[in-house]
């Protein structure tokens, strides 16, 4: 009878390679010459699907790491990746140009490396989250006043 029981550290082996796998596929399988590139920028091509799709699954990847143990930390670091990949995947044309360079996938495996294997990225990320609502905060001031002092301005021109 077969030992159905993976210990924590094999299961998180397996996984790894599984996300390490999918993630080339996604970012680096295919080449042109030297230039390197996955699924990613090809389903872009598909106007919202592609784009919706490559984000489901990077974000199931962040989340099956995250499951095996991945820090708050390193969790927010590889969502920022994959956030940062879908705002400007987006863009028409451009985010299309930016899917073939940027490769968040294989940045997240890059930080899920250093820390299982080097022990990075470890805490809670309270102070990354801090960092970045306080960015935001800061930007909604501007465009509160921005659009404040538009205001005052359109009204000093009817009247």
């Amino acid at each position: 009878m077969e030992n159905r029981y993976v210990s924590k550290q094999e299961r998180i082996s397996q996984d790894f390679q599984w996300v390490e796998r999918l993630s080339v596929l996604m970012d680096s399988r295919f080449r042109i010459g030297n230039f390197k590139f996955g699924l990613d920028p090809i389903l872009n091509f598909i106007p919202f699907a592609g784009q919706a799709a490559t984000l489901i699954i990077s974000l199931v990847l962040v989340t099956v790491m995250y499951r095996n143990g991945a820090s708050g930390k390193l969790t927010i670091k590889m969502l920022l990746n994959v956030t940062y990949d879908a705002i400007l995947g987006s863009i028409p044309l451009l985010g299309n140009i930016f899917d073939f360079f940027n490769k968040a996938n294989e940045k997240n495996i890059k930080l899920l490396r250093e820390h299982y294997y080097e022990n990075k990225h470890q805490g809670s990320g309270v102070g990354i989250l801090l960092t970045i609502g306080v960015i935001l905060f800061a930007f909604v001031l501007v465009f509160l006043f921005l659009m404040y002092a538009l205001t005052v301005w359109l009204i000093g021109l009817i009247f």
